[in-house]
């Protein structure tokens, strides 16, 4: 199946991974491999493996070819890939071998592992979910793959000190990574400012885009290897070079060096760091640039690609698809129009129908500040021939609108693309697709009834929910392979792995004791492996017998980390109250990354670390308490602490969160979810049952009847409740050893902005969820059982069965089965 593999008997194999890993350490540092450090084992290793794959990656490509296979390519900012090492040969059916290889040289696996250096090319859910979806269309042969940004420096790397973020470029290209392959040879011109004129040629209207600035788009392909079969997919993220080998010597002569390479700065700048602070102009334009960047340069060359097969181009949707993760890509459809008219000489009409049955659009939030939008000047400077498609768009579609609603231009208007000076990314999102998805079957229903309204009444046949999911492969198999040995004993075979609804049978065993007694074992060994690395790196002594409550999630006001902070608060001061309460150790962890600009955020993160100060350090909580903030989150992280996990909290303001990814992957390793009603959180407990969750706090349409009509008074909450108000003057007065204004910010929000995210609202219904939380752990037998029903459940969130509807009920495509 492998190239140079197949057919060897395991010894064979063993043999030739040894001898294979040996040679690459030789050829690639003309040292002996006793020499290499562990760092140049993972490079060899990862080579060799990178080699395995590369016939299969080489007749997925030719097969798709020959065969005019339909491919779908999903667009999106971040890929948040993890390690791949593992991965891979897990995926490529050798991991076991190939530790059993590097053993007999006297290494370890594991450690030449923990060498890798995670790509920075994604930061939380979104770019997690596009990874998942990747190793899902790769592993269930479906023709699918990725196109993103190469980012330099990622997002950031994450320190704490002295309870604040501080942010330092994470620098995972300082050496290079195994994984990618450089493609110049498939490098596109982008194309920024200038000028566009229109003249009359053959008699029609042709655009003109003049004195622009071109940015080289160079291709890097990463293979997606596939689980147990041969397709191997492809990621292509995209690195900004300049156009030509610039260096301006006269400049340099006359000791203006910094005039001498800026076009060079300039044009790098663009794929440096994803998510440039936004709130300057200079960085919005920045971001700006990075959208059109890796759309353009990955439309050009899906056309480009499709030409090759010589059809014509108004077939072009019976053999690609677009998916649009979120509006960041959006300008995908620009771009297309751009491309079909400018370059292929297509009109507007015959355009439009290619590219609204090429494109299909992922909403992923109903948050205002993630729906984009575009000042028109911005847009009409840095991108002058996307404006002027953009603005036709907008100009037939409110023409058509005025029609429809008899003049009713309030209405026009709300739907417009372009209004009020901005150009709405979500509507035109919405407007050029074939398809509009949510991502759980609450977040759809709220998009249809409230976020994206007008447009459902207009289109309802447009709109439809994937609920998301995640890779067991990774999150379980990977991150948890004794719990995954377990789960195939007692089906007794591994075809779960290919088919994770059998995973359902798992359930079958939540009663049986020896089940019960194994599938805590394995738990209690990830919690001890788990406390041992808190101690390594942070020197807290964290007790595996406590409760493990982690809350692990990009920090935002919204997610409500803060509800989290101020109850563990409340539980301290119930300790000091009367220190021999009877509350079960509980150790509460948390790992977030807050945006640089995000000042509440960033204070709730100090906030947590001073309560961890506080509580740690305190002898009359008698180790009851313990709080611990895990700096840096990222996937080798979370495959750490989500294995270790009895508590998954998800405690988002209902309606806010449009899903979740990280209740799936707690969930599939045995934590029981404590949560909101909110995102995919309906669904989970739909899978496991009441009794198998532990819900609080309003509802979606309780949240929504507030911010529509009010209603709420977060002040009166303070006055009325004393355990509220002791929390909040804690925060503002001499509690904590910090500057007096510290937590002013935290304050103004929960009291002089009144609350917006319902933190102080849901405070007593989250308490009474927590002291149940704290009964339910007490009844052994009760709390194993729950964990394996939880394990069952978690099959039906996998990737797979999420990838499967988006191919089987919007993009259209078959399995492929790529041959030896």
């Amino acid at each position: 199946m492998v190239n140079g593999i197949a057919g060897l008997s395991k010894d064979e194999l063993k043999e030739k991974i040894k001898n294979d890993f040996q040679r690459k350490i030789i050829s690639l540092f003309a040292i002996d491999p006793k020499e290499a450090t562990t760092y140049q084992q993972y490079l060899a290793l990862g080579e060799v493996i990178k080699e395995y794959s590369f016939e299969r990656w080489l007749k997925t490509n030719k097969y798709y070819k020959q065969n005019d296979v339909k491919q779908v390519y999903y667009f999106s900012i971040e890929f948040l890939l993890g390690k791949l090492l593992v991965n891979n040969l897990i995926n490529l059916g050798i991991r076991d071998v190939c530790k059993e290889a590097l053993n007999e040289l006297g290494l370890s696996l594991e450690e030449i592992e923990e060498a890798e250096r995670e790509p920075g090319l994604g930061n939380g859910g979104l770019g997690r979910l596009a990874a998942c979806f990747l190793d899902s269309m790769a592993s269930m042969g479906l023709p699918g793959h990725g196109n993103g940004i190469r980012y330099r420096y990622g997002l950031f790397e994450q320190k704490i000190q002295n309870g604040y973020q501080i942010e330092v470029p994470d620098n995972w290209l300082s050496e290079e990574y195994v994984w990618e392959v450089k493609r110049s040879d498939r490098a596109c011109i982008v194309k920024f400012g200038g000028t566009v004129r229109f003249d009359i040629v053959d008699g029609k209207l042709k655009a003109f885009h003049e004195n622009y600035e071109s940015v080289w788009a160079i291709p890097y392909d990463i293979p997606i290897i596939g689980y147990g079969c041969n397709t191997v997919n492809t990621l292509r993220l995209w690195s900004a070079e300049p156009f030509e080998n610039v260096f301006d010597f006269a400049s340099f002569s006359r000791g203006d060096y910094i005039k001498a390479v800026e076009y060079r700065y300039m044009v790098q700048s663009i794929t440096q760091v994803l998510y440039p602070d936004d709130t300057n102009e200079q960085n919005r334009i920045l971001r700006l640039k990075q959208e059109y960047f890796f759309v353009s340069a990955g439309v050009q060359s899906i056309i480009r690609t499709f030409k090759k097969r010589g059809k014509p181009i108004y077939e072009l949707p019976n053999y690609v698809m677009i998916q649009i993760n979120d509006t960041h890509p959006a300008l995908v459809i620009p771009e297309l129009m751009r491309i079909l008219i400018d370059e292929e000489g297509l009109g507007w009409e015959e355009a439009w129908e290619i590219t609204t049955n090429t494109v299909a659009y992922t909403n992923h939030t109903i948050m205002a500040e993630a729906l984009e939008k575009w000042p028109i000047d911005m847009v009409r400077t840095l991108l002058p021939r996307i404006y002027t498609i953009i603005e036709e768009i907008n100009r037939r579609f409110c023409s058509e609108m005025l029609e429809k609603t008899n003049g009713d231009w309030q209405k026009v208007c709300n739907m417009a693309i372009i209004h009020d000076g901005q150009i709405n990314m979500a509507h035109l999102a919405v407007i050029g697709s074939k398809s509009v998805n949510g991502v759980s079957k609450l977040h759809t229903e709220i998009l249809k009834n409230e976020v994206l309204k007008c447009f459902y009444t207009l289109y309802p046949e447009k709109f439809n929910n994937k609920t998301n999911g995640i890779t067991h492969r990774r999150w379980l198999v990977e991150a948890n392979p004794d719990l995954a040995r377990l789960i195939s004993e007692c089906l007794q075979t591994d075809r779960w792995i290919k088919e994770p609804m059998l995973m359902l049978k798992f359930k079958d065993f939540a009663d049986d004791k020896l089940t019960q007694e194994l599938c805590s074992n394995i738990k209690f060994n990830n919690k001890i492996k788990l406390a041992k690395y808190i101690k390594d790196k942070y020197n807290i002594v964290v007790d595996p017998r406590s409760i493990i409550d982690i809350q692990a999630k990009r920090l935002h006001a919204y997610k409500r980390q803060l509800l989290n902070a101020l109850h563990i608060l409340h539980l301290y001061n119930m300790l000091k109250e009367n220190p021999n309460l009877d509350i079960y150790p509980r150790t509460f962890i948390f790992a977030a990354k807050a945006a640089p600009g995000y000042i509440l955020a960033k204070k709730i993160i100090k906030l947590i670390n001073s309560i961890a100060e506080k509580v740690n350090k305190d002898p009359d909580v008698k180790d009851k308490l313990k709080v611990v903030f895990l700096e840096n989150y990222c996937v080798s992280l979370a495959e750490k602490i989500i294995p270790a996990a009895d508590v998954s909290e998800q405690i988002s303001t209902a309606s806010k969160e449009a899903s979740g990814t990280g209740n799936m992957k707690f969930m599939m390793n045995g934590a029981i979810t404590l949560g909101t009603l909110d995102g995919a959180n309906v669904e989970i407990k739909e899978a496991v049952g009441d009794e198998n969750i532990v819900i609080f706090g309003l509802l979606a349409e309780e949240v929504l009847d507030y911010y529509k009509n009010g209603g709420y008074s977060s002040s009166q909450l303070y006055q009325k409740d004393l355990r509220i108000r002791k929390l909040i003057d804690q925060l503002i007065g001499n509690f904590f050893d910090v500057p007096k204004d510290e937590f002013m910010d935290i304050y103004h929000h929960l009291i002089t902005y009144n609350d917006e995210y319902f933190v102080l609202k849901d405070f007593d219904s989250y308490h009474e969820a927590q002291m149940k939380i704290n009964k339910l752990y007490r009844d052994t037998k009760r709390w194993r059982k729950m964990m394996i029903i939880n394990i069952g459940a978690s099959g039906i969130f996998s990737s797979d069965n999420t990838i499967q509807k988006y191919a089987d009920e919007i993009w259209h495509i078959k399995r492929v089965e790529i041959p030896d």
